[in-house]
């Protein structure tokens, strides 16, 4: 809490934030925003639990973030977990479709919301109009996870951001992609499906009593750039992306994908400033390129089983997309000759049965046994590879064999574990 007037009160704003935060809401089309000091995952558990009581059920795609579990846990929410599209040439997951979260709701009637991920780490986005349209017409609002979306509202050229698709609450990490500091994200609520009084509520109970004005203030700056020059910051990243990424597929062994897969189930348009480049035919994993990438040093957002992800955001310039594109061209020289690299199978395990729910599994007796003899027993503690962040694993689901086989071969690659007391996976807590 602050001891001046003047600085003004996260908990109850008259003055400077409640300010900041009204022009935030005005300039994102909102009618109300929330300035989050603990991240984007503070903002997540905020609208879990104003949007849900124990024991509401709650519509969650498989791939979202680990931050949605520990936001199960709070709110005491029973999840129904649907599937998103998968395309296995790529190796990574989409969104899930409009239909899928139809049927969703359909097979249960008491469902109280709906989560949805848009666009996903890879800048995917899937309809997200349908989805909310299809919650609406049950009467539950949608809830957004746009970590990933904060810059969409500036272009044109990119998918249409959440709230104007109709998502009733939005947090976007403002930290990730415009000019906040790390920690530094805003929650957006757009309608009366979740009552104001209930997301202030839940705001107050999960923020520190303590918070960092350099945070909320590097958010009003944030804000206030974008307000001036978001939209040229943006169409310059956009610029760059495509000239970037045709660049790139004309490298050897090396291929980004663009607009011309989007139109599919769960793919419906794609945020280009995300470049997804494809290293198999090097020869390569995701995870082996991205180091040879820290040597000649340069930073990738994320590596998977085939592909390392790169962000051209609203700060850059030819100056970064050219040393980007100069050490990718290295790369494929160096590795050309290599051979395309076995297809590994590393798709997601199949949705699990859910024995339980992430709030009765945090309380559980639990005991650790080897990986190998864990089929068959309910997981105790979340696996996440990280990045991208999205679990393999959920605290209450029952392990089977492949999801067994998908750890081993995960860890294999040498992929950083999250989440799991032993991060070597050698063994895995279950409740005893």
């Amino acid at each position: 809490m602050s001891l001046a007037d003047e600085l003004d009160d996260l908990h109850r704003p008259e003055g400077c934030i409640k300010s900041a935060q009204q022009l935030a809401a005005r300039l994102w089309c909102a009618d109300e925003a929330f300035f989050m000091v603990n991240g984007t995952t503070e903002a997540i558990h905020t609208m879990m639990l104003a949007a849900l009581s124990p024991g509401d059920v709650i519509i969650v795609p498989r791939n979202a973030h680990r931050s949605v579990v520990g936001g199960l846990v709070l709110s005491g929410a029973c999840p129904v977990y649907i599937l998103p599209e998968q395309d296995n040439i790529l190796g990574i997951a989409h969104g899930v479709t409009a239909e899928t979260v139809s049927q969703a709701l359909a097979k249960h009637p008491t469902a109280k919301a709906v989560l949805a991920v848009y666009p996903t780490y890879y800048g995917v986005a899937s309809e997200l109009c349908g989805i909310a349209q299809a919650a609406h017409e049950k009467g539950v609002p949608l809830i957004v996870d746009e970590a990933h979306g904060a810059h969409l509202h500036f272009s044109d050229e990119l998918p249409p951001d959440a709230l104007s698709c109709g998502a009733d609450l939005v947090a976007q990490s403002t930290h990730k992609l415009l000019g906040a500091m790390t920690q530094a994200s805003m929650l957006f609520r757009k309608g009366n499906r979740v009552p104001a009084e209930r997301v202030n509520r839940a705001a107050s109970l999960l923020a520190t009593t303590s918070p960092n004005y350099l945070l909320m203030a590097s958010l009003d700056i944030a804000r206030l750039q974008m307000e001036e020059e978001g939209e040229r910051r943006v169409a310059r990243a956009v610029r760059l992306s495509e000239e970037l990424r045709t660049a790139v597929n004309d490298l050897p062994g090396l291929w980004c994908f663009g607009r011309e897969r989007m139109g599919y189930p769960g793919a419906s348009a794609l945020d280009v400033t995300k470049l997804t480049v494809n290293v198999s035919g090097l020869g390569l994993s995701g995870e082996k390129a991205m180091r040879i990438l820290r040597q000649k040093k340069i930073q990738a957002e994320l590596a998977d089983a085939r592909n390392v992800l790169f962000v051209v955001s609203m700060a850059d310039t030819e100056r970064e997309t050219e040393r980007l594109f100069a050490a990718l061209e290295e790369l494929s020289l160096e590795n050309a000759e290599k051979g395309i690299a076995p297809l590994l199978s590393v798709t997601a395990p199949p949705n699990l049965a859910t024995a339980l729910t992430p709030r009765e599994t945090f309380y559980a007796a639990r005991e650790p046994v080897p990986l190998e003899r864990a089929a068959g027993r309910i997981a105790a503690e979340e696996i996440t590879f990280y990045p991208p962040g999205i679990p393999a694993i959920i605290p209450g689901e029952r392990i089977d064999e492949d999801a067994v086989g998908y750890l081993q071969e995960m860890t294999r690659m040498g992929m950083k574990v999250t989440g799991a007391k032993d991060v070597s996976l050698s063994t895995i807590c279950v409740v005893k």
